[in-house]
C-alpha cells in the first residue's frame, strides 16, 4: 500500500467566495449555482444559510459544492432570502467548525456571516473578548464580528455591524444576513471583490461575476471600498460610513485568483492576462521555437507573449482536470509523482524545440523546478521561463493562504539564482512597472505588497 500523497500545487491558495440572494423562492438552488461557479475561490468546504419567515436554516460541510448540495440537502433550506461561502483556509484550520456561513443566535435572533478576507487584528480582539467571558466555538477570525456585533449597542442590525467592523481592521468582503435582511459590506480599502445584481426581481451578490453568467443575472455594479448595501423588505439601501481612504485592490485577484471570464475591479480579467503577457514579452524577449503554458494558471498571459514574440502558442502541457486533494502513490517512489498527477508534457510537440513556458507566478520554485525538468526529459533543446508577475518576496495579510517569507524563493534569491536552481536557459519576471501597466488604472488602486514590500497598514501579529 502506497503513502497518502498531499498535491502541493505552489500557488498562493485564495480563501474564499462568497455568494447571497434576496428574494427568490428558490434561494437555495440559485445560491449552489452561485457557489459552483466560485468554487476555484475554495474547495474545502461550503455552505448555504437561508431564512424563511425570520428563522434560519444551514448546512455547512467539508467538501467540493456538488458533493454536498444534493437535492434532498437542498430541500432542508427553504426561504427566499440565502447566503453562500466556499472557503480555503487561511484564518483557522481545515476543520468542520471553521466552515461558513458563520451561524449564531443572539439577544436580536438569528445571524449568519459569509466573510472573504483577513481580520488583522482579530487575534488581540479574540484575546479581550475571552478575558471579557466571551466563548468562541472556532478558530476563525469570522466568529470575532459575531461577537462584535452582538454586543453592540446599536439599535438596528446595520447599526451593529458598523459599530463592530469600525473595531476591525484588514480586508473583509462580508455578507450578513438576518431572518429577513441580506447586509452587504466592503472594506475601506476594497483588497476583495464584491458585485451586486439582478436576477428578474432578484437582488443577488457574489464575488465575481462569473456566479451571475451561469444563472442568468445581470451585473448592476461592483460595491465601492467602504461601503455597505442592505436589502430587505423596504428595498436596496447603501451608506458609506467609514472614513475614506485611497483603495487598495488585490492585484492578485486579476493576476491569478479570479476566473478568467469574471469582470472585477471594473474589469476584464482575461484582458489583462492577455495584457500582462504581451508587457511581459516586451519586457523579455526570447529566441524560441513556440510557447507554451503552465495550464491553466499561465494560459492567458502566454496568449499575449505569443502574440508579443509572434510565435506560435502550443497546448505543450496537459492538465488532467479529476484530481482531489490527496493522491495515494505506490511505495515504489514514482519521479516527479505530485506533479505528474496534474500535468504531463507533450514529448512530440516539444522534441529539438527551444520553448518559452509562461505562468503567472512562483511562490516556492519547487513544482516549477519539476515542470522544468520533465520539459528537459520531454526533449525540450532550450527552457526560457516567463512569469507573468513580478517576483513574489513577501507573505500576504489580508486574505490570501501564503507560506512564511522565509519560503518564498524570491525573498532570498536573485532572479539569475532562481534561473539556476529552476534549471532554465532563462528567466524574467514581469517587473512592477509593467503590472500598474497592464492594470491600467490611471491611480493604480491597487495593494502589490506581496511583490514590492508596500503593505497599506501595519501589521499587529
Amino acid at each position: 500500500m502506497g503513502h497518502d500523497y498531499q498535491l502541493d500545487d505552489d500557488h498562493f491558495h485564495d480563501e474564499c467566495g462568497i455568494f447571497g440572494i434576496y428574494g427568490h423562492r428558490e434561494a437555495a438552488n440559485i445560491a449552489y449555482l452561485g457557489l459552483f461557479a466560485l468554487q476555484h475561490r475554495g474547495q474545502e468546504s461550503a455552505g448555504i444559510v437561508t431564512a424563511l419567515d425570520g428563522k434560519q436554516y444551514q448546512v455547512r460541510q467539508m467538501g467540493l459544492v456538488t458533493d454536498i448540495f444534493k437535492k434532498p440537502i437542498l430541500e432542508q433550506l427553504p426561504g427566499d432570502i440565502g447566503i453562500g461561502h466556499v472557503r480555503y483556509s487561511t484564518s483557522g484550520g481545515s476543520l468542520i467548525k471553521n466552515a461558513q456561513p458563520f451561524h449564531v443566535t443572539y439577544s436580536k435572533g438569528p445571524l449568519a456571516i459569509a466573510h472573504n478576507g483577513n481580520l488583522t487584528n482579530a487575534a488581540r480582539l479574540r484575546r479581550e473578548l475571552e478575558a471579557q467571558g466571551s466563548i468562541f466555538q472556532s478558530d476563525m477570525d469570522t466568529e470575532v464580528l459575531a461577537h462584535l456585533v452582538a454586543r453592540s449597542k446599536g439599535v438596528k442590525t446595520i447599526d451593529r455591524i458598523v459599530d463592530a467592523l469600525s473595531q476591525v481592521r484588514g480586508a473583509y468582503s462580508c455578507l450578513f444576513m438576518t431572518g429577513d435582511e441580506i447586509i452587504a459590506v466592503r472594506d475601506p480599502y476594497g483588497f476583495r471583490p464584491l458585485v451586486l445584481g439582478y436576477l428578474g426581481d432578484a437582488i443577488v451578490l457574489a464575488s465575481e461575476t462569473c456566479a451571475f453568467d451561469l444563472i442568468g443575472a445581470t451585473v448592476d455594479r461592483e460595491l465601492r471600498p467602504g461601503e455597505i448595501v442592505s436589502i430587505n423588505r423596504y428595498g436596496v439601501n447603501h451608506i458609506t460610513p467609514f472614513p475614506k481612504t485611497m483603495p487598495k485592490q488585490c492585484v492578485f485577484e486579476l493576476v491569478y485568483f479570479a476566473r478568467p471570464d469574471s469582470i472585477i475591479f471594473n474589469q476584464s480579467v482575461y484582458d489583462f492576462r492577455r495584457r500582462a503577457g504581451r508587457i511581459l514579452a516586451e519586457e523579455h524577449p526570447a529566441d524560441a521555437d513556440l510557447v507554451i503554458s503552465v495550464p491553466d494558471s499561465g494560459l492567458f498571459s502566454a496568449l499575449g507573449v505569443a502574440e508579443q514574440l509572434k510565435l506560435p502558442f502550443e497546448m505543450g502541457m496537459i492538465r488532467n482536470h479529476y484530481i482531489g486533494r490527496t493522491f495515494i502513490e505506490p511505495t515504489q517512489s514514482i519521479r516527479h509523482f505530485g506533479v505528474k498527477l496534474k500535468l504531463n508534457p507533450v514529448a512530440s510537440l516539444l522534441d529539438g524545440k527551444r520553448v518559452v513556458i509562461v505562468d503567472d507566478s512562483i511562490v516556492r520554485g519547487t513544482t516549477s523546478r519539476k515542470i522544468v525538468r520533465m520539459l528537459r526529459e520531454a526533449g525540450a533543446r532550450e527552457v526560457h521561463m516567463r512569469v507573468s508577475s513580478p517576483p513574489v518576496t513577501g507573505p500576504c495579510y489580508f486574505g490570501i493562504d501564503t507560506p512564511q517569507k522565509s519560503e518564498l524563493i524570491a525573498s532570498t534569491h536573485t532572479v539569475a539564482q532562481i534561473a539556476e536552481s529552476l534549471g532554465v536557459d532563462s528567466l524574467g519576471y514581469l517587473s512592477i512597472r509593467g503590472l500598474r501597466q497592464a492594470a491600467g488604472a490611471a491611480e493604480y488602486p491597487f495593494c502589490d505588497a506581496c511583490f514590492s514590500g508596500n503593505y497599506p497598514m501595519q501589521m499587529e501579529e
